[in-house]
């Protein structure tokens, strides 16, 4: 006893009940994420309706638990209804059975065509799930899974949890679960049996009613009416009765080379086989009582014909091969290409690297050693010209990836104004007064707007021909080295046009527009230079017939294209010459004017380069009027160029020295206007100048004068007094030159060789690249004029949210490639159900010409198989589909019955 009340010894047999265990634990976090989730207490919601589980939203929510260190997922899935209070729903009972039990007695969604399985299954609008998480083992084992399920218990009656909860066990592709749900004083067990074959007493109704009357285990004598819905489902997968619609392209034509406009101006559409795998018929019995309909192993009352409601399902094959999906992901995997143009083709690059470089020497040290030879000979570009040809001819001994029959035609594709005769192409080309009929299109189209969008091209113009013709190119004549080859005659033939002053045909005229692609600018570029040099050349062409250098030179920049002609000698066209010759012209006019200058006084200097009066309005030191100066336009530029002018300013810092030397760089076509003004204004001021330029910085105000009366005065506005204004130094310096004899201000010859330089080091990728948007518009635009004969909403929808996806991918200047990608395969599942419509009304013969009642009912049901998870037949057996789906099953189980009797009889040495 002494012992016993030893304080020392008591603390030695104190044992500490107070630590929880892992499966005390668990249990507690399932009791927080219940309560969390506001799961806890009696729910109260009306009776669902029918078709609502199909039609309504489902939320999800999900959490990790962890039971020790194994992770497991909890997601509470519920149909999101209006609450009960604004639906003045009365409290229940406090005996009141649980929501979900209810809903177990429903049979308004016995049979949802889209839903949880475990809806599908017990017709609950709200559970709870708790399934392996991710990378972890099933529950197999009887004593987890007993062990999981007494912890759903146990939860369920600490928190009062009116929610059914469920514990996903065996593998995931089973879809086993076990559950329970708990109310006051009721509870249900949920269990699934999985069996490998089905009893044979359990294949009819009878056998079904027997264990379902075990399990219940009602003590009632007699038992009370069963209530039955029942739903048989049959699969149809052979479709070979019914014909595929799809047309095929023809192998022929694309074979033998006829590849005119016709093939190459469009895209191909459609799926290569038949994009419907299975069609599921469910005839349903709604509603029935046990003793009205006899289902047994002798006989059954359940003929599908006789069925009160078909409903049908179409299941989409997997992978369908569509074509335009085809096209588009062959070219997009060109982007993945790294290798040049000349690695490609792999031809003798070294030979042919060793005869260009030798036949360029030769050219640049004929231009540096004297000689008597005619210059026009000697010129780079000329020599150049002639290396590549010597080049073109070699590389034709070998095989090209594209034969010349498929080459011309796509060339006569890209360039129709090249259709007539070598003899007269010049002229024809040249006369041409908008190349291609381009014109700036309408900016209500919907081609305006796709390109616009996605940063592409017009559908008439060159870079979207080339960039379709490099599709086809690449899916039917060779791949990666038919693009290579084909983009090397292009190039080829852009340096042709601008040598021998010929205009691109489908290009729209004026600067490059920074609304399309990169490629795009850079050939509107390069028309933009040939434009400048024909205007130049064409000034020099009537400065010689008309004797009259001056007025032939009045406005070089604003003449139009004009006839060249074929047989011109190179001297106007040689790039090298007509730099040396304008600065020594511009050079030699200069020191004749000033020495006029000095001989005559300032009042009476000769005008030159006025283009017209501006108005009434006279100088201010004078009575003279004021005239509008012929300009130089100002240099155009393409999108890289005004970044890379963005870049080199801002490198010039924030100092007052880098600020005026900015302004300085700024300010050239400033200066230029000024110099043309002084020219054409003789004894002009600064504020004649800014009337005319820029009429703001000129602030007019009435005052009065000494006599009285009210006049009007002008003067500088603020910004122009403010010392070391930029507009003050540019007319303290600038000289009266007219625009014809002063520096250009756009060296188009420079420009065209940077630009053809651009053009010929692309590499297959970078072509892609570029010419993606325009592939991406002229599929969006295929698959609208497709759908357009359909009239399928939901592909009006997707087209929608497609376009609007790529227009932010392609509009950012390092595209993700990734996401390009998923935009490709969403247009080929649109065209998969594209081809799905056609397929359906293909089977349900709506072409064919049935009765106009009948077509409409059959064009109704169709639209609604695209739009909808499932969809009732009218009539059932007996409407116009009904019938039709009964003799597509008909046709499909004749066919298979001729099989097997074939079969037996070839077993046993008979020939049919």
């Amino acid at each position: 006893m002494a012992a016993d009340s030893d304080p020392e010894s008591e603390v030695f047999e104190i044992t500490d009940f107070t630590t929880a265990s892992e499966w005390e634990r668990f249990i507690s976090r399932v009791e927080e994420v219940l309560n969390d989730w506001k799961l806890i207490g009696c729910r109260v919601g009306k009776p669902p309706e029918k078709g609502e589980y199909t039609s309504g939203i489902w939320e999800e929510t999900s959490l990790e638990i962890n039971f020790a260190d194994f992770k497991f997922s909890i997601t509470h899935h519920c149909l999101k209804q209006e609450s009960a209070e604004s639906e003045g729903v009365d409290e229940p009972e406090e005996d009141a059975y649980p929501l979900a039990m209810q809903d177990l007695l429903c049979m308004n969604n016995d049979f949802p065509p889209r839903a949880h399985c475990l809806v599908r299954w017990f017709g609950m609008r709200e559970f709870v799930v708790i399934s392996p998480g991710a990378n972890c083992e099933a529950i197999v084992s009887e004593s987890k899974c007993n062990l999981l399920l007494s912890s759903v218990s146990i939860a369920l009656a600490n928190t009062g949890c009116h929610v059914p909860l469920f514990v996903q066990i065996q593998q995931k592709w089973r879809r086993m679960f076990a559950g329970e749900c708990q109310g006051p004083g009721v509870r249900s067990d949920f269990e699934i049996v999985h069996l490998r074959k089905v009893p044979s007493q359990y294949n009819h109704l009878s056998g079904l009613l027997d264990i379902f009357k075990n399990k219940i285990g009602c003590p009632l004598m007699p038992l009370p009416p069963i209530n039955i819905a029942i739903r048989f489902t049959y699969v149809l997968q052979d479709w070979q009765q019914c014909s595929w619609p799809q047309q095929p392209p023809d192998f022929d034509a694309l074979l033998t080379g006829e590849v005119g406009g016709v093939e190459f101006g469009k895209l191909p559409f459609g799926a290569c086989e038949d994009p419907i795998s299975e069609l599921h018929l469910a005839t349903t019995w709604p509603n029935l009582t046990e003793g009205i309909v006899v289902d047994n192993d002798v006989y059954s009352d359940l003929d599908p014909l006789q069925a009160p409601h078909w409903s049908v399902r179409v299941r989409k094959a997997d992978n369908p091969q569509c074509l335009l999906g085809e096209f588009l992901m062959e070219f997009f995997k060109l982007c993945c290409r790294k290798e040049t143009t000349e690695e490609i083709l792999g031809r003798n690059s070294v030979e042919e690297e060793g005869k260009e470089n030798s036949d360029i020497t030769q050219a640049l040290s004929k231009l540096t050693e004297p000689a008597a030879v005619p210059i026009h000979k000697l010129s780079v570009s000329n020599m150049v010209h002639s290396a590549r040809k010597r080049i073109r001819r070699h590389k034709r001994v070998e095989e090209s990836p594209l034969n010349n029959d498929v080459l011309n035609s796509i060339l006569l594709y890209l360039f129709p104004d090249a259709a007539s005769d070598k003899s007269d192409s010049s002229d024809v080309k040249s006369t041409q007064p908008s190349p291609g009929g381009k014109t700036e299109p309408d900016k209500d189209s919907e081609d305006y707007h796709l390109y616009n969008q996605l940063k592409s091209a017009s559908c008439d113009s060159l870079t979207y021909r080339l960039a379709l013709c490099i599709c086809m190119v690449n899916f039917h004549h060779g791949g990666v080295r038919a693009v290579a080859h084909l983009w090397q005659e292009f190039v080829l033939e852009m340096r042709y046009r601008w040598e021998n002053n010929c205009l691109i045909y489908g290009l729209a005229s004026g600067p490059p527009d920074l609304r399309c692609c990169l490629l795009h600018q850079k050939l509107q570029m390069l028309n933009c230079c040939i434009e400048r040099k024909r205007a130049r050349d064409e000034g020099r062409k009537n400065a010689t017939s008309d004797g009259s250098r001056d007025k032939s030179r009045l406005a070089p920049e604003s003449a139009g294209p004009a006839e060249v002609s074929p047989g011109k000698s190179w001297d106007s066209w040689s790039d090298s010459e007509e730099e040396f010759f304008e600065c020594l012209s511009d050079t030699d006019e200069m020191k004749d004017a000033d020495t006029e200058n000095e001989k005559k006084p300032a009042n009476k200097s000769k005008a030159e380069g006025r283009l017209q009066p501006h108005g009434k309005i006279t100088l201010l030191n004078s009575q003279e009027p004021l005239y509008i100066p012929v300009t130089q336009e100002p240099a155009p530029m393409t999108e890289d160029l005004l970044e890379e002018q963005s870049e080199v300013l801002a490198k010039l810092g924030t100092s007052a020295e880098g600020a005026h030397l900015r302004a300085r760089m700024q300010s050239a076509c400033l200066l230029s206007d000024m110099e043309s003004f002084k020219a054409a204004n003789p004894g002009c001021s600064l504020e004649d100048f800014v009337r005319w330029y820029s009429p703001r910085d000129y602030v007019e105000e009435e005052v009065s004068d000494e006599t009285g009366q009210t006049v009007i005065r002008g003067d500088l506005s603020a910004r122009m007094k403010i010392p070391g204004n930029m507009w003050v130094e540019a007319w303290e310096t600038a000289k009266a030159t007219p625009a014809r004899r002063q520096k250009r201000l756009f060296d188009d010859t420079k420009e065209a060789e940077k630009v053809l330089h651009y053009l010929s080091v692309q590499k297959a990728s970078d072509l892609t690249r570029h010419l993606l948007p325009c592939v991406l518009h002229a599929a969006l635009l295929k698959i609208k004029e497709e759908e357009s004969t359909e009239d399928i909403p939901s592909v009006r929808k997707a087209l929608q949210n497609l376009t609007s996806h790529a227009s932010k991918l392609l509009r950012h200047p390092s595209p993700d490639f990734k996401k390009l990608e998923e935009v490709i395969n969403q247009m080929s599942a649109v065209e998969a159900v594209v081809a799905i419509a056609r397929s359906l009304k293909a089977k349900f013969g709506i072409t064919k010409g049935e009765r106009e009642e009948d077509g409409d009912e059959l064009e109704r049901f169709v639209s609604c198989l695209l739009e909808e998870p499932e969809v009732c037949v009218v009539g059932a057996g007996r409407g116009p589909a009904g019938s039709i789906i009964h003799k597509l099953f008909v046709s499909s189980q004749r066919k298979h019955w001729a099989k097997i009797d074939q079969n037996e009889l070839e077993n046993t040495g008979y020939q049919l």
